[in-house]
C-alpha cells in the first residue's frame, strides 16, 4: 500500500511540473510571436543603447523570452555580429538615432570578435553622431571597444582590469596520476600540444614558444589599436602595462585610457547635452533587440543575387550537431543547398572552431572543394580557425582572417586513456572475456595495450597527418616541404600566418563578403547577405536552453568553481580516436 501511495503521489508531482512547464512555455511562445509581429517607431532624438556585456557568437538565435526565467538572471544574455552590424549601419543614417550609449564592462567575445565590434562602431563614428560609454567596471575588452568612444566613464569606485594579456593551459597529468588513468597519446608535430594536459605538468619548450610568440603579436595589435585611438605612444602605453600604473578609475583617466570618472547622473548630463535636451525631459533610449523591429533605412540589394554566408561555430563533430559545435552533416547540407541555389553567387564559410574531429574536418573539406568547382567559396575567419578549423578553410579560394585570429596548427593526435589501474586497484573491478579473433577487443581503455596496437594507431595519426598537410599545401598552392615547416602543430596569428603564406587576407567578415562579390562579379549593392543555417526559432532556443542550463547548473551546484574542468573531462568522453585540434583549452585574459 506504502509502495502505491509512493507512485501516485510522484505521478502527482510530475503532471504538476509538466503542467507548470507547459504553462511557461505557452507563455514564451505568445511572447515571442506577439514581439516579432510588433513593429518598433523610432521616437526622435533618441539614443541607440548598444548593450554588450552578452556573450557575442556568430550567429546567435532569436531573443530567449525565458533566459531571466531559466537562468535565474545569472546567465548572460546572446547577441551576434550581423545583429549588432545591422543595427549600426541603420542607426548610422537613422536621422532619430542621436548617437549611442555604448554599454561595454565586460564583453564576452575573443579577440579577433572585439575587433570586428569596434570596426562596426569606428564605422558609424563617420556619421559625426556620437559614443558615450558608461560602466562600473572595465575590463581589458571594455577599454579596448570603448577606446573609440567620445567619452568614456567610470564610477569613482569601479573596478578595472588593465593589465596585459596572458595564455593559461589547465594540466591533468596530476589528477591522472592519482586516479589511476594512463593516457597514450599518438601525435605529429613537435608543437601539438593539444595532449599536453594529458601527460605533463607544464608547458613543452616548443608550447611555450609558440604560444609567446602568437600572445605577444596579438598584444601589440590590441594594444597598438588602443593606442592609435587615445594617442598615447606605444612605448608609453608599455610602460603603463608593465608597470602597473593603471589601479583605480582615476589612474585611467591620468594616462587618457578613458575620459571621465563620474556616476550615472554625471554621465546622463553629458548625453543631455548631446542631444540638446534642455528641459530635463527622460532621455529616450531604444535597445538593440527593439531597434531591429524598426524600419530597415539600408537599401537592400538584388534578391536574385545573394551572398551565402555559412557559419560554423564550436568544436567540429561528425554529425549533425547542435548550436554550440559544427556537425560535419549540417555545414555538408548547408554547401550543398546553397551550391544548387541559382540564386546565390558566391560563398562565404564563415569559421571560428579551435578544431575536433579530423574525419568531420576531412569531410567538410570535401564538400568545399566540390563546391568551388560551381561558385566561389571565401574562408572568413573569426577568433580561431585553428587545426580542424584550418582543415575547413584551406581548401576555400581565398583565406580572409583577423590579425588576431589564431589559425594554423595544422596536426593530428590521438589519445586512448587506460583505465586498468583506475578500475582495478582504486575500485576493485576487473575485466574477463573471450574474442574472435586476435584485435577484436583493441584498443581498449580496460588494459594496457601491446606496441602492435600501438603501432596501429600511431600510423593511422600518421596518415592523417599526410593526409592534412599534403591537402592544405594543394590548397595553398605551396611545395609539401614549405607546408610542413609551418605546420608540425603551430599555431599562428592571423598576421603571421598572412606573412608565411596559410591567409590571403587580413579582415573581417565584411572583407570577406567583398571578397566573395569580386569574384561573383558583383556590383557594390547589388546583391544580398544571406546567413546559414537558419537561426532558431524562440522555442528551438527555449528548449534546448532548457536542457543545456539543466546539466550546467546541476555542474555548477556539485562543483563550484571546478566545473569548468568537470565539463572538459566529460567531453573527452566525445573525442574521435583521432583529432585535429589545437591547444587543449587557451584562456586568454
Amino acid at each position: 500500500m506504502l509502495q502505491f501511495l509512493k507512485y501516485v503521489f510522484a505521478t502527482i508531482v510530475g503532471i504538476f511540473l509538466f503542467t507548470l512547464l507547459s504553462f511557461f512555455l505557452l507563455i514564451g511562445i505568445g511572447a515571442a510571436m506577439s514581439s516579432s509581429d510588433t513593429k518598433t517607431t523610432v521616437a526622435s532624438n533618441s539614443v541607440l543603447k548598444l548593450d554588450l556585456n552578452q556573450v557575442i557568437r556568430e550567429n546567435a538565435a532569436e531573443e530567449d523570452p525565458f533566459t531571466e526565467i531559466l537562468s535565474g538572471g545569472n546567465s548572460p544574455g546572446q547577441i551576434s555580429l550581423p545583429q549588432i552590424k545591422e543595427a549600426l549601419a541603420n542607426a548610422k543614417i537613422d536621422p532619430n538615432i542621436k548617437g549611442i550609449y555604448l554599454k561595454a564592462e565586460y564583453p564576452m567575445g575573443g579577440l579577433a570578435t572585439l575587433k570586428e565590434v569596434r570596426e562596426y562602431l569606428l564605422d558609424f563614428k563617420k556619421s559625426k553622431k556620437f559614443i558615450y560609454s558608461y560602466g562600473e567596471t572595465m575590463t581589458e575588452g571594455a577599454i579596448y571597444l570603448c577606446s573609440v568612444a567620445d567619452k568614456s566613464y567610470l564610477t569613482p569606485q569601479g573596478g578595472l582590469d588593465f593589465n596585459g594579456l596572458s595564455a593559461e593551459y589547465p594540466f591533468m597529468k596530476g589528477l591522472f596520476d592519482k586516479i589511476g588513468v594512463k593516457p597514450e597519446i599518438f601525435r605529429v608535430g613537435e608543437y601539438k600540444s593539444a595532449v599536453e594536459p594529458f601527460f605533463l605538468t607544464k608547458m613543452s619548450d616548443a608550447n611555450r614558444e609558440q604560444t609567446q610568440s602568437f600572445i605577444s603579436d596579438m598584444a601589440n595589435n590590441f594594444y597598438g589599436e588602443i593606442a592609435q585611438a587615445r594617442q598615447i605612444p606605444m612605448a608609453d602605453l608599455n610602460n603603463i602595462l608593465n608597470n602597473a600604473l593603471i589601479q583605480e578609475p582615476a589612474d585611467a583617466v591620468k594616462y587618457k585610457l578613458i575620459t571621465n570618472v563620474g556616476y550615472w547622473d554625471e554621465f546622463e548630463k553629458e548625453l543631455r547635452k548631446a542631444i540638446d535636451n534642455k528641459d530635463d525631459k527622460k532621455i529616450e533610449y531604444i535597445g538593440l533587440n527593439k531597434y531591429l523591429k524598426a524600419d530597415k533605412l539600408v537599401k537592400e540589394g538584388n534578391n536574385s543575387n545573394r551572398i551565402a554566408v555559412i557559419v560554423g561555430e564550436g568544436d567540429i563533430v561528425s554529425g549533425e550537431g547542435n548550436s554550440e559545435n559544427i556537425g560535419s552533416e549540417k555545414i555538408v547540407k548547408e554547401l550543398q543547398k546553397a551550391r544548387k541555389d541559382s540564386k546565390i553567387k558566391a560563398i562565404v564559410l564563415r569559421i571560428n572552431s579551435g578544431g575536433g574531429s579530423a574525419l568531420a574536418s576531412d569531410v567538410m573539406w570535401r564538400e568545399v572543394e566540390l563546391t568551388k568547382k560551381v561558385k566561389p567559396v571565401i574562408a572568413s575567419m573569426g577568433d580561431y580557425a585553428a587545426s580542424g578549423g584550418y582543415f575547413m578553410a584551406m581548401g576555400c579560394d581565398t583565406i580572409v582572417a583577423q590579425p588576431t585570429t589564431l589559425t594554423g596548427s595544422i596536426g593530428i593526435f590521438g589519445v586512448i586513456f587506460n583505465a586498468e589501474k583506475l578500475m582495478n586497484e582504486k575500485l576493485g573491478i576487473t575485466f574477463d572475456g573471450v574474442v574472435s579473433h586476435k584485435y577484436a577487443n583493441s584498443p581498449s581503455a580496460t588494459r594496457t595495450m601491446n606496441d602492435a596496437e600501438k603501432n596501429m594507431i600511431q600510423n593511422g595519426v600518421n596518415k592523417g597527418y599526410e593526409n592534412f598537410t599534403s591537402k592544405a599545401a594543394k590548397g595553398r598552392h605551396m611545395s609539401i616541404e614549405k607546408l610542413k615547416s609551418l605546420a608540425g602543430g603551430r599555431v599562428w596569428t592571423g598576421t603571421q600566418a598572412k606573412a608565411n603564406g596559410l591567409v590571403d587576407i587580413l579582415g573581417g567578415i565584411d572583407v570577406a563578403i567583398e571578397v566573395a562579390a569580386k569574384k561573383a562579379k558583383l556590383k557594390e549593392g547589388d546583391y544580398r547577405v544571406k546567413y546559414l543555417p537558419i537561426k532558431k526559432s524562440s522555442f528551438e532556443t527555449i528548449m534546448e536552453k532548457f536542457s543545456n542550463d539543466q546539466e550546467e547548473s546541476k555542474l555548477k551546484a556539485y562543483l563550484g568553481d571546478f566545473a569548468p574542468y568537470a565539463k572538459q573531462l566529460k567531453n573527452l568522453q566525445n573525442l574521435d580516436k583521432i583529432q585535429a585540434r589545437m591547444p587543449f583549452d587557451v584562456v586568454i585574459k
